[in-house]
């Protein structure tokens, strides 16, 4: 017998999942089948990550709801006990540590400095934009070949062009920074690499930042140059780490919502003809609100350490331990959503935690929302015999992302109006056997 099989501790360290768990094959619009089991039987339990720490693993709706909301628990990834999602990952927030991974009173002062552009008010005045940029983009599509990858040309090109008017990013430097940004969400990016990628990145941001010091232009980075760099608020590296990731989050978390939409309805095709066939706001917005819920891209949970001891669902959690709050099965709790493992466009699915909750929440939801519902609201509607170009199993997943979606989404078209029974309703295995996974 082994030391490993007579020592308690390694035994006990076995008996701990790992996280992130595995999908279900054929099932790639759900929550690991794992998380749901916690959910039902354990739901504040440890797991194990990858430098073998133990954090707790939080997986009902109203539990997350409750901790995001509590200031005992910290966002700092500076601090001891906080569960870094890869090796990759904890450098990068070592070298480019922002407003993000701060707590209050720190985070509400930098936040505060790049809220205005983010109000629902400030980002309505940006749709005609953004349906220009869409239907220009479409137009491009229809006029070329097919089958065409919906990632590549359409789905990163959207959010793209939008955060770089907004910041004062040039476009034509777009394969830069999405290569770049890749790089830095990828679980499986090795501490070097994520290191040089976040220098090259940091490099440029400073190089752009001083341009813009010495030559504005109407656009955010300008502005925060020059009424928070120059009257030392803020020092140039801390908007060049500002500038970083809203640049990233800004194009990235779109752009998978954008393509791992369309392919879940297209996998839908029944609530697939209900959206195209209106243009209601209301029935938009709800698609976007369910698709949130449903999808829920952020895949590896919200972060967090815990400052004090917390007593929460008769679980004691200790100061200093890691807790992960895994979204995507909260969102799938059926003690707040019924059928939660339906979509249902017409489901009220507002109180989702895609965005996250408390002080924390994504500040640019509102810019997502609006971009999702033109782009929703506009592209099958304009291409309504839109389908794939490629089996299903033949789709690449990113399994290995800290943001969820597809590497490329290969689609097609034709000319005549969709016909009844046209497209293929079910998720297939590669056998060619549907599977239901709801």
């Amino acid at each position: 017998m082994t030391k490993a099989a007579t020592n308690p501790t390694v035994r006990a360290l076995a008996d701990i999942p790992e996280y992130p768990m595995q999908r279900a094959a054929g099932c790639p619009f759900d929550p690991a089948p794992g998380l749901r089991a916690l959910q039902a039987q354990a739901p504040i339990a440890k797991v194990r990550l990858w430098d073998g720490s133990t954090p707790w693993l939080v997986t009902r709706y109203a539990d997350q709801r409750a901790l995001l909301a509590d200031s005992r628990i910290s966002s700092d990834t500076t601090a001891p006990g906080y569960p870094h999602v890869s090796a990759g990952q904890r450098e990068r927030r070592t070298q480019a540590r922002s407003f993000l991974n701060m707590d209050d009173p720190e985070h509400a002062r930098l936040r505060r400095m790049v809220t205005a552009p983010f109000t629902i008010k400030r980002v309505e005045t940006l749709r005609p934009a953004i349906q220009q940029i869409v239907d220009d983009l479409i137009d491009q599509m229809l006029a070329g070949p097919t089958p065409v990858d919906l990632v590549e040309a359409f789905a990163l090109p959207v959010p793209s062009l939008v955060i770089c008017h907004l910041l004062g990013v040039p476009y034509t430097d777009h394969d830069f920074f999405q290569h770049t940004s890749k790089l830095l969400i990828n679980r499986g990016t090795p501490p070097e690499v994520a290191r040089q990628a976040q220098d090259t990145l940091n490099d440029y941001l400073d190089r752009l930042i001083t341009d813009k010091l010495a030559r504005p232009t109407d656009d955010l980075l300008s502005r925060l140059a020059h009424q928070q760099v120059r009257t030392g608020e803020l020092t140039q590296q801390d908007l060049v780490k500002m500038a970083g990731l809203l640049l990233v989050a800004g194009h990235e978390t779109t752009a998978n919502m954008i393509a791992l939409g369309t392919l879940a309805l297209l996998q839908h095709p029944d609530q697939l003809a209900a959206l195209r066939a209106t243009t209601d706001p209301a029935m938009i917005s709800s698609t976007v609100e369910e698709l949130l819920r449903y999808l829920s891209i952020v895949h590896t949970g919200r972060r967090r350490v815990a400052l004090t001891d917390i007593e929460i669902d008769d679980q004691l959690i200790h100061a200093g331990d890691g807790v992960i709050l895994a979204t995507e099965v909260g969102n799938r709790d059926e003690q707040v959503f019924a059928d939660p493992d339906a979509l249902d466009l017409h489901r009220d699915a507002r109180t989702h935690v895609a965005f996250g909750f408390g002080v924390h929440q994504c500040l640019g939801q509102p810019l997502a929302r609006v971009e999702l519902q033109v782009v929703y609201g506009t592209l099958y509607r304009r291409i309504p015999t839109l389908r794939l170009g490629a089996d299903l199993a033949d789709i690449s997943f990113k399994h290995d992302g800290a943001v969820y979606g597809v590497y490329e989404l290969p689609v097609t078209w034709s000319t005549h109006p969709p016909e009844t029974g046209e497209q293929t309703a079910g998720i297939h295995t590669e056998s060619g056997e549907e599977t239901s996974c709801e």
